[in-house]
């Protein structure tokens, strides 16, 4: 699978938005996340929101994945673009590849250089390996 170039700037665009709604009182480290879920679909938005007991903190991406998959869209998470105000590119943490690989084991990650052109990543690329529901006992 493949995605534009135009795609890709459209994506990081709408995750540099979500990253304005961000609730990160705590690190000031904002995160915005724009998943795409096909051309007939609304991309879903995500931003980090954190709390007072740090480990409670959701990330951008997976608040945009749990928003889809919450809104009944678990197929076709076919890209995410994610980015943070302050530092390019900005990688996803375990947690969110491992929500990744669950939902959307071939979904395209999509960041800034340090210029804020695109860079696209496979999933299998980031982790490489990977756990998911066919690693469990029968």
């Amino acid at each position: 699978m493949s995605i534009s170039p135009e795609l890709q700037r459209a994506l990081l665009a709408a995750a540099h938005e979500a990253a304005a709604a961000s609730y990160s009182p705590y690190s000031n480290f904002p995160v915005g996340a724009a998943l795409y879920l096909g051309d007939d679909a609304p991309l879903v938005l995500g931003c980090n929101v954190e709390n007072a007991s740090f480990s409670m903190t959701l990330c951008a991406e997976r608040t945009a994945i749990v928003k889809a998959v919450s809104d009944g869209h678990r197929a076709n998470m076919r890209a995410i673009a994610i980015v943070a105000t302050k530092t390019r590119p900005c990688f996803p943490c375990g947690a969110c590849l491992q929500v990744m690989r669950e939902f959307a084991p071939e979904i395209l990650l999509i960041f800034e250089d340090a210029q804020g052109d695109p860079v696209v990543h496979a999933l299998s690329e980031m982790l490489p390996f990977s756990f998911s529901n066919q690693d469990l006992p029968q």
